[in-house]
């Protein structure tokens, strides 16, 4: 018997027995860590240290392959120098990067005895080097799946080979690093995903056949009373008992065949309270007992569905009068129109759309929330006296609009329209005032007057212009005669667009004589426009030109014009004051009444002067913009008046006259309206309203033109109240430039 080698067998064979044990005792110590839930950072600094403490001299460290499978970050190395670990840490893996770098790219281990002559290391060896470190040999870290997930690596401080068991133990270390990582991962989405099941506003329910509760998240744990918590019973039919009966058996029959179920029911979560949900049932089959279980996703609605009726209402209604909007209108229009496209005996209907006559004049006297208050009343009365079928809208800020089905007589409409006018003309009470409406009325048919549902809109709305330009408080039924109007309306716009550049407008200028001397030494300068060989009236194109904003840049033409006229007055040594009326669609905004202010600036560099002639213009606005009383349009006229510029009320006494706009408004003079005038003759009570004005003029300072003087009768009664000053036909009618210049030439 050889007792050497017996004394060698027993050594081995006790070595390999006290490695078994602590290779046991290593895997013990890191799954205790995992299964204790320990931070994946905290369990590989202990395996770093473990696998340190078997082999003298080594210096181990765990790096982990990013999400993206490039690089290369740290996990574990509490020997290796702080400042080697930051510069590895991320680096990026492939051939010949270092041991690591290379090991997870080639998925194999790496053996690098001497880090400065391998080639893996020739482009990063200087950072080793410097931290001492010689050799270094690499294990891959694998998952279950073959997956990388990063390295083991063990550092020497001299050039070294691996021994058998430095090997083993280097592949024992991936390993353990393989389950630290994997199970660190998988508990860690246990927890992530328990807690969102926790955590989410669904309600989550998995129950068995018998409808016992397996596992419930605490949402659906308070959503419904008929989930018994003791019992873990969940009462689905109890549950479902409010919704369709239909497509609850229908839910039942599709999860019995092993399917699952998708659909929008009514669930009860308690007796009063009945949620709106959606419902997804998923059959689940349980591996252990071969039965079918059922996870119930249950989304609660309700409030979704109450938004959903809330878009509905703010897309479709008006939120001010509760009634129907444009867009709804529009939409009920085509769907009509569309139902009678494939049918020759097409359903007729009638459109009325009503605009509230003088509506910004509430707005102007009340504000603009009492006007809001006022339109909520007239709805309410509109609906009150409308057939129940009829379909009623607000179009427009105070424009409504009426759906009325079946074939309606025009007697009937016109006791319609009649009856609407008469319930608005009820007195209603708003801000502490008194207030009582009109409104003017169209109606277009369908089919009989339009087939489209914009051509049947627009119909009505030029029947409604027209019962509005008729006098309002009426109604008109779109016919031929209407529409030719409209087309006309439409072409004139068309056309007074180019009319400035290519120069169909014209001043003609009417003079304003002194009646005692017949002296002139004022005029009123009126627009002409000459289209197509004729002249269209300021009546019809001026209003048209003041809807579409045009007479902004008209009325900017026009004091350019009245400018040069100044300058050729001058040039024969005379001096006229000349009247600009000007429209109140100019101050309707502040934005516009700049433009206003800056237009005599561009007229005065435009025609080479050094300064605007403010004195020799006398701006005429209508009483409706003192009406307005807006502080920027005050500010804006006695800016001018400042200047130089006189400022003229127009037709006097035809608006809304009150002796306070005059008493703090910036006006300088009274221009009475010609209808007075021309009724002194046949009406004393014209003659006493006119001695009136001039005795108030006379006592606010205001001087007084009197207009429309066509007789010897007219002139007499205006010299005896010794107006100075006379606008008519008597005198001159309004002429083009030159016969007005000639006439001045021949004054002394």
């Amino acid at each position: 018997m050889d007792l050497g080698k017996t004394m060698i067998s027993a050594d081995s064979s006790a070595a390999s027995t006290f490695e078994y044990h602590s290779s046991i005792e290593r895997y013990s110590t890191i799954l205790n860590m995992v299964l204790k839930g320990l931070p994946l950072g905290e369990i590989l600094h202990a395996l770093v240290l473990i696998i340190e403490a078997q082999k003298i001299g080594t210096k181990a460290s765990v790096l982990l392959l990013s999400d993206d499978g490039k690089q290369l970050l740290s996990g574990a190395a509490p020997n290796l120098p702080n400042d080697y670990n930051e510069a590895i840490n991320g680096v990026y893996i492939g051939p010949n990067v270092g041991s690591c770098g290379t090991a997870a790219f080639i998925r194999q281990r790496v053996i690098v005895e001497d880090i400065a002559s391998h080639p893996h290391w020739k482009d990063y060896k200087a950072l080793p080097l410097k931290a001492g470190l010689m050799a270094c040999w690499s294990e891959p870290i694998f998952d279950s799946a073959s997956n990388v997930l990063g390295t083991f690596a063990m550092y020497y401080d001299t050039i070294k080979s691996p021994t058998s068991q430095d090997l083993d133990l280097i592949q024992e270390a991936a390993r353990l690093a393989s389950l630290a990582i994997e199970r660190s991962r998988s508990l860690h989405l246990q927890r992530l995903t328990s807690k969102i099941f926790d955590s989410l506003p669904i309600s989550l329910v998995i129950t068995n056949d018998k409808n016992s509760v397996l596992t419930a998240n605490p949402t659906f744990e308070n959503s419904t009373d008929y989930f018994d918590k003791e019992k873990s019973f969940f009462d689905i039919k109890g549950y479902l008992s409010q919704s369709d009966p239909q497509l609850v058996s229908t839910l039942y029959q599709t999860i019995e065949r092993g399917h699952s179920w998708k659909g929008m029911l009514k669930g009860v979560k308690t007796s009063t309270d009945i949620r709106d949900i959606e419902l997804v049932v998923t059959v689940i089959k349980d591996n252990i007992t071969q039965q079918n279980c059922y996870a119930w996703m249950i989304t609660d609605t309700t409030a979704s569905k109450m938004a959903d009726k809330l878009i509905e209402f703010q897309t479709y209604y008006d939120q001010l009068t509760g009634l129907a909007n444009r867009k709804l209108l529009f939409k009920q229009l085509e769907q009509q129109v569309a139902a009678d496209e494939n049918n020759d005996n097409a359903a007729p209907f009638c459109l009325m759309i009503l605009d509230l006559d003088h509506f910004k004049q509430v707005n102007d006297t009340l504000g603009a929330d009492h006007g809001d208050e006022v339109l909520k009343q007239v709805a309410k009365k509109i609906t009150q006296v409308l057939p129940e079928n009829s379909l009623p809208s607000r179009i427009a800020a105070d424009e409504f609009a009426v759906i009325l089905p079946g074939n309606i007589t025009n007697d009937e409409l016109s006791a319609l329209a009649l009856a609407v006018n008469g319930k608005l003309s009820e007195e209603m009470v708003v801000a502490k005032t008194i207030v009582s409406m009109t409104s003017s009325i169209g109606f277009a048919r369908y089919p009989t007057d339009a087939n489209t549902a914009e051509q049947l809109l627009n119909f009505a709305s030029q029947a409604m212009y027209s019962a509005k330009s008729n006098g309002r408080n009426c109604f008109e039924y779109f016919n031929q005669t209407i529409q030719l109007e409209a087309e006309r309306t439409a072409q004139l716009h068309y056309h007074l667009k180019n009319a400035i550049n290519l120069n169909e407008l014209e001043l003609y200028f009417q003079p304003i004589v002194d009646p005692n001397t017949t002296e002139i030494n004022k005029a009123e300068a009126l627009l002409r426009w000459h289209h197509d060989d004729q002249f269209i009236s300021p009546d019809e194109f001026i209003p048209i030109a003041e809807k579409s904003g045009l007479i902004v840049e008209i009325g900017e033409w026009v004091r350019a014009e009245v400018v040069k006229m100044i300058s050729a007055v001058q040039s024969l040594n005379k001096s006229i004051c000349f009247s600009i009326n000007v429209s109140t669609i100019e101050f309707c905004t502040n934005e516009l009444q700049n433009r206003f202010l800056q237009s005599f600036e561009k007229v005065s560099q435009s025609s080479g002067l050094s300064d605007f002639p403010y004195h020799l213009v006398t701006l005429e606005i209508t009483e409706s913009l003192m009406m307005n009383q807006q502080q920027a349009v005050y500010d804006l006229l006695a800016l001018l008046r400042k200047r130089g510029v006189n400022i003229s009320i127009d037709d006097f006494g035809t608006g809304y006259s009150s002796l306070s706009y005059l008493v703090n408004f910036p006006v300088d003079q009274i221009k009475i309206d010609k209808a007075f005038i021309q009724q002194i003759e046949t009406d004393e009570r014209h003659k006493a309203l006119i001695e009136a004005i001039v005795s108030m003029s006379n006592s606010l300072d205001l001087s007084l033109v009197a207009e429309g003087v066509e007789t010897q009768e007219q002139l007499d009664f205006i010299k005896q109240l010794k107006i100075p000053a006379v606008q008519g036909y008597y005198y001159y009618k309004p002429m083009p430039t030159d016969e007005f210049l000639a006439i001045i030439s021949q004054q002394e």
